[in-house]
């Protein structure tokens, strides 16, 4: 089928071990799952509901990837995060079924224009641009549901230039992966492809240029970006 512009290339995540790529389809994220994480942005971990929102497809960046301080902000935040990559389709999802629609989980980071979200919050907007913006969600290689033995048990943290930021345990989530993904399920039918940034635990911070940043879970493999240079398009496009 011809069509009037080059078709875009499929958005995708390298799969450990293997030379297979994962295609992404759409990018999910849960907002304020670690409760001192709900704390430190002003909510109330105890009374709050999960939400939701996302970024592009191809927002996804590799693990190694020297990428740019995106242009239009002067506080961009890191937020270290277990990814969930969804491998068989499914909607209205029993929590006791979660497990049966994931592919394998992967570490990422959720960056963010902190001032451009907080502007939006204040004037009642979608969040789109503070956390939608080009790069924004770095994802490491995934590592097949089959050969994790129990993440939630896992520790997860970030550091930047070599100092840990941020920590804690899988098992901290507000809302554990099997809710996430049935909760996800109702108002959105999800599909091979999907990725799930399932929230980040306290110690988010500012990012500046230079910075190298580190995100890791037990068993996973690391994330491990760099902000190389100031966002221009012809760097972006030349990436």
């Amino acid at each position: 089928m011809p069509f009037v512009i080059d078709p875009i290339k499929t958005p995708s995540v390298a799969v450990v071990k293997t030379d297979l790529r994962f295609p992404v389809r759409r990018i999910f994220c849960v907002g304020r799952n670690y409760a001192e994480h709900t704390r430190e942005m002003g909510g109330d971990p105890d009374r709050e509901l999960p939400f939701f929102f996302t970024k592009p497809a191809d927002a996804v960046v590799d693990s190694g990837t020297e990428i740019s301080y995106p242009k239009l902000t002067k506080d961009l935040h890191h937020e270290v995060e277990l990814v969930i990559a969804i491998g068989k389709s499914g909607e209205n999802i029993p929590k006791e079924k979660a497990r049966e629609h994931i592919f394998g989980y992967a570490v990422g980071i959720d960056l963010t224009r902190r001032d451009l979200q907080n502007i939006a919050k204040e004037k009642g907007r979608p969040w789109d641009s503070g956390k939608a913006f080009d790069q924004s969600a770095p994802c490491a290689a995934i590592t097949p549901i089959s050969d994790i033995t129990d993440i939630e048990q896992e520790s997860i943290s970030l550091s930047v230039n070599g100092e840990i930021l941020q920590s804690g345990t899988i098992s901290d989530l507000i809302w554990s992966i099997d809710e996430v993904i049935s909760i996800l399920s109702g108002p959105f039918s999800l599909a091979a492809g999907d990725l799930i940034y399932t929230g980040t635990p306290a110690g988010v911070g500012p990012l500046v240029l230079g910075d190298h940043i580190i995100g890791e879970i037990t068993g996973l493999a690391p994330i491990d970006i760099r902000l190389s240079v100031q966002f221009s398009v012809s760097s972006y496009e030349n990436r």
